[in-house]
């Protein structure tokens, strides 16, 4: 109806001279929307924001996960490693370790749908020592159903907490995945400062590979950030934050370093025979990865016993 139209309307009176266009009308309301809708995706200043789904809030801040490496050790099969690299690529992590793999052409899975680069860039390392020599917070994973661990144990629902502290101070997390007949070794395990437990029927405790890396990234990014934190873990938490400020954690490339010169001065000092050196160098890292001395304290015990080293292949 024409008096319906509020465009025919002048000074509150129906203007005969136009006629009603329900197409233009039409169009000219979807202009409208279009403008509100591109007001909406700019910012004060007059950028221009990226639209996205509203469930995505919840994953880790990018900066955040270019500092978390997935490790895998010794996978035996391609369509594994293709399976877990997918599950990084649903939830916005890119960096793959693959240490000594079986298969020669693993970067070839074809199972790794939508993630073909994040595959071809993933770094080929030949120990686990070199694969996180650079991050200051090692955890591995696995079941306790069949193994003693000598470190300390954390439920999967307390790992994305431990990770979030730690990338907060600015440091390095690698989560550490096992090949899929056995699981990480004791000497794997070593170089870990926690292991988490995945829960499992005790019928059935081993999880396929890509099925670990899926649930254990899925639960970093429901719980890393979750938004309904009460107010008692926040404090909890910018406490232990604020108390660790002083200096970042040792990486474990520097633990090695340390370790090596400790064992060195054992047994120029014949603190054990020989045979027990094995023995020796996996009690030393199981301890400097409990005692998670920082940077700067692993550079002063490093000084003193290198100094103590000099002193005992001197002594005469």
């Amino acid at each position: 109806m024409l008096a319906a139209n509020p465009q025919n309307r002048v000074a509150g009176k129906v203007n005969p001279s136009k006629k009603y266009n329900p197409i233009s009308e039409h169009l000219a309301f979807l202009r409208t929307v279009e403008a509100n809708i591109e007001r909406l995706r700019t910012n004060h200043l007059g950028q221009h924001l990226r639209p996205g789904p509203h469930y995505n809030h919840l994953l880790l801040p990018e900066d955040q996960r270019d500092r978390l490496d997935v490790v895998l050790v010794s996978p035996r099969n391609p369509l594994n490693i293709g399976a877990a690299v997918r599950a990084m690529a649903n939830f916005g992590f890119a960096r793959l370790a693959v240490v000594a793999p079986y298969a020669p052409h693993w970067r070839e899975a074809r199972s790794a749908v939508g993630a073909p680069e994040l595959l071809q860039n993933a770094i080929e390392a030949t120990s686990l020592a070199e694969a996180v020599a650079g991050c200051t917070l090692v955890v591995g994973t696995g079941t306790v159903t069949y193994r003693k661990p000598e470190q300390p144990v954390v439920s999967l629902p307390e790992f994305a907490p431990l990770v979030r502290r730690e990338l907060g101070r600015g440091g390095r997390v690698a989560v550490v995945f096992g090949p899929e007949n056995h699981g990480l070794t004791r000497e794997d395990l070593s170089y870990c400062h926690l292991l988490v437990e995945i829960p499992t029927d005790p019928h059935q405790p081993s999880m396929n590979l890509g099925q670990a890396v899926a649930v254990c990234l899925y639960e970093l990014a429901v719980r890393a950030f979750r938004l309904q934190a009460s107010a008692l873990e926040m404090r909890t938490a910018q406490a232990a934050d604020k108390e660790e400020e002083r200096s970042p954690a040792a990486p474990s490339g520097d633990l090695e370093l340390l370790a090596g010169v400790v064992e060195e001065a054992m047994l120029a000092a014949d603190y054990s025979p020989r045979s027990m050196q094995a023995v020796n160098r996996h009690d030393l890292r199981l301890l400097l990865r409990r005692l998670a001395p920082t940077k700067r304290d692993t550079r002063h015990i490093l000084g003193l016993f290198r100094r103590i080293l000099w002193r005992l292949n001197h002594r005469n």
